[in-house]
């Protein structure tokens, strides 16, 4: 295991400088699932959930969280990105939730994606919390990151 990149050699804590690095085009994808009883299913399915659609919503927030990221953590570097995308696909037990960040630039987008799919999980159990109690978020991991130079 490395070294702790934010983590300077007294201890104090400092943003990573990434100045020299070069831009390169970054893409990072991840993934959650929002465990639900199969009644909640259903009405997520039919669109009946109360508070509206539940899916569009979560995929919103998703999106808005991504963009948010250097607001949410405090040593992430702001970012422009090119392409967010969230998906919420039903799932016999649940829901699964992606996303998929691009950018070009200095520093990877793993974090964005990550937000993502947290952010699309919380509003998904958000929504449905009044008709499900036993709901449960799990399993929110980075899928894939990679950078190729910039063209």
């Amino acid at each position: 295991m490395g070294e702790l990149s934010h983590v300077k050699p007294d201890g104090s804590i400092s943003m990573v400088d990434v100045s020299a690095k070069p831009d390169e085009v970054r893409v990072a994808t991840a993934r959650g699932f929002v465990r639900m009883s199969r009644e909640t299913l259903k009405l997520v399915r039919e669109n009946g959930i109360k508070k509206g659609d539940v899916l569009s919503i979560a995929k919103i927030a998703g999106i808005s969280a991504a963009k948010q990221t250097s607001s949410l953590i405090p040593l992430c570097h702001p970012l422009s990105l090119s392409h967010i995308q969230v998906d919420c696909e039903l799932q016999e037990e649940g829901v699964e939730v992606f996303s998929a960040v691009r950018t070009t630039g200095k520093t990877g987008v793993e974090m964005e994606a990550l937000a993502g799919v947290s952010v699309a999980a919380l509003t998904l159990y958000d929504m449905c919390k009044a008709v499900d109690k036993a709901m449960v978020i799990e399993g929110i991991a980075v899928v894939s990151k990679e950078k190729t130079e910039k063209q």
